[in-house]
């Protein structure tokens, strides 16, 4: 593994998610990958980001056009990836990891994690997906999904698929080891 893609919130957060943004950008610099985001330099893709450079890390953002102001660009990014489009920026993130960690975040990081959950299940790709369910964010949606597969609609092999962490170090640990 030499790239990860991290999908997290890029709207206002507590300070408490900001500094997971922050271990999260250090862990992945200390463990020598690369860093693909999204190319926002606000809220916890901002914090993610800057945490990797300043650790000695090298960043990738992707940002659609209509994005570089709201999401105020990544300037300072080792890459900046300009696209036309949101469908572009997420293909060029997923063709450009070698796994996705998944944050907290609200419904365009969870867009983004579908969506690359789902790809790996139906065979367009074999990279490692990683839910970082810190604090328990993402239990709701955890219990959500064992109910899903008890009733049928989720099989068990997608939520093998899926590797839930708690801790930074156990996703890094898990994505550059398996």
């Amino acid at each position: 593994m030499s790239a990860v893609c991290v999908y997290c919130a890029s709207g206002p957060v507590d300070a408490d998610y900001l500094t997971l943004a922050e271990r999260t950008g250090e862990a992945i610099a200390k463990a020598g990958l690369t860093l693909v985001s999204g190319g926002g330099n606000v809220s916890m893709m901002g914090s993610v980001a800057r945490a990797a450079r300043e650790a000695g890390g090298r960043t990738i953002g992707i940002i659609p056009e209509h994005l570089m102001k709201k999401e105020v660009a990544d300037l300072d990014s080792t890459e900046l990836i300009v696209t036309d489009t949101m469908r572009e920026r997420k293909r060029l993130m997923e063709e450009m990891a070698d796994g996705f960690l998944t944050l907290p975040g609200g419904i365009g990081t969870f867009e983004e994690f579908f969506e690359t959950w789902t790809g790996g299940y139906l065979g367009e790709h074999d990279k490692p997906v990683v839910l970082l369910n810190h604090g328990g964010f993402y239990q709701p949606m955890l219990s959500w999904l064992d109910d899903l597969q008890t009733r049928g609609f989720v099989s068990s092999w997608a939520l093998d698929r899926l590797k839930v962490c708690d801790t930074v170090g156990e996703s890094i640990t898990y994505l550059t080891n398996g």
